[in-house]
């Protein structure tokens, strides 16, 4: 065959239908390495220091207790450094919220009577802003600092899910989709809940059935006063199990779709990660237009569009990348007030632990250059910290 040769046609279904299986196959192979189909994943055990830092005391606070005999009881590492399970931490935090002289809970930021549950969608309209980075870490880090968390997968691909340990191509769980659906076959939400390896951290996993919805929504639209309605579907379902939560976070799929609009009127704030480049910044544009003359529409429907904040935070930044700093002095002269003060960082340490499906609260200091670590983390728990005290606020306590 030389370079002119007419190329070959063949039929695009069957191709795709074999590459899909075989990458599946692998993928499943790769998994039985991994991670044994009896495994479950687990947490790994977090320093005195890292204790101290996410329970805001000193680590002198916590050396006095445990020499006094107060509070669990860490274990011994062989280099003599005292490690606390996840489980434990969340004992600890009790114990000093119950012994503590503070009054306005302190240590368990739960919420009080009168503070509304918190729903935070975490959105964008292109790909690979780190849409799905940053919501695994906000969630993981609201339970590491004591709050009850609920994250939902919108995304059928489901990257938040393998996240957590739940893999759509090799288990069968249940989606949103089954509490949201139109026919008898719904479920209540809490069937549909799961835990993960993080105390306090529970997921609604995605899957492929997330996509019926789409389908769905419009033909219910035409036939029934509910379908007409369908922002209203996940705010009444998380109304069965909101008094189990603090904060919800929701990782939307990336399109402007109905699974994207039941959860922004379901939300009470909305993140939208852009990636400081002019093709991000101008897709997000397009972005904001569309969704605000939809929500328009749904609004005059009967719709409760209004939140208690909106952030944009800026994401895989690179402090050296010249185009993307200018791009970000940008972004800041136009939306100084709702960009978050710290962008996230690019870093190889969060791909890194991707690709263990890991994040940086779950890995292991020493399996990385310390410095790289400890830039990448120190920059995760400002953003993270700062989304706390938006959160805090709305509840009143700042």
């Amino acid at each position: 065959m030389n370079a002119f040769s007419k190329l070959p046609s063949f039929e695009f279904d069957e191709k795709i239908l074999l590459q899909g299986a075989e990458i599946s196959r692998r993928l499943d192979q790769l998994r039985m390495e991994k991670f044994p189909p009896n495994a479950k994943k687990t947490l790994r055990m977090f320093s005195m220091a890292e204790v101290a830092h996410y329970l805001g005391v000193s680590p002198n606070n916590l050396k006095r207790l445990h020499l006094e005999g107060k509070g669990p009881i860490p274990s011994t590492s062989t280099g003599g450094r005292r490690l606390y399970t996840g489980e434990q931490m969340r004992e600890l935090r009790h114990y000093l919220d119950r012994t503590g002289k503070s009054d306005a809970k302190k240590y368990v930021p739960h919420r009080k009577e009168g503070d509304k549950l918190q729903v935070i969608a975490v959105v964008n309209f292109k790909g690979g802003s780190g849409k799905t980075t940053t919501t695994a870490h906000l969630a993981q880090h609201l339970a590491l600092t004591g709050h009850r968390i609920l994250a939902i997968d919108l995304d059928p691909q489901a990257s938040l899910s393998a996240l957590h340990g739940y893999q759509p191509e090799l288990d069968k769980n249940p989606s949103l989709y089954d509490a949201i659906r139109y026919d008898d076959a719904r479920k209540p939400i809490a069937d549909v809940i799961r835990e993960t390896n993080f105390p306090d951290l529970d997921i609604i996993p995605a899957n492929l059935d997330l996509q019926e919805y789409e389908y769905d929504t419009p033909l219910a639209m035409q036939g029934s006063a509910e379908g007409k309605r369908f922002f209203t579907r996940l705010g009444k379902a998380l109304t069965e199990v909101e008094d189990r939560y603090d904060v919800v976070v929701i990782d939307c799929p990336p399109q402007l779709g109905y699974l994207t609009l039941t959860a922004l009127t379901a939300a009470t704030s909305v993140l939208i990660t852009v990636h400081p480049q002019m093709l991000d910044l101008m897709s997000m544009s397009q972005f904001l237009l569309m969704l605000g003359n939809i929500t328009k529409t749904i609004k005059r429907a009967g719709a409760d569009v209004e939140m208690d904040w909106l952030r944009y935070l800026i994401t895989r930044y690179e402090p050296t990348d010249v185009p993307q700093a200018q791009m970000l002095g940008f972004m800041q002269s136009m939306l100084a007030e709702e960009i978050l003060r710290q962008p996230m960082l690019k870093s190889t340490a969060i791909s890194d632990a991707a690709l263990t499906k890991q994040t940086l609260y779950e890995v292991e200091r020493n399996n990385f250059t310390r410095g790289t670590y400890d830039r990448a983390i120190e920059c995760m728990d400002a953003v993270n910290f700062e989304i706390q005290g938006l959160i805090h606020r709305a509840w009143g306590r700042l």
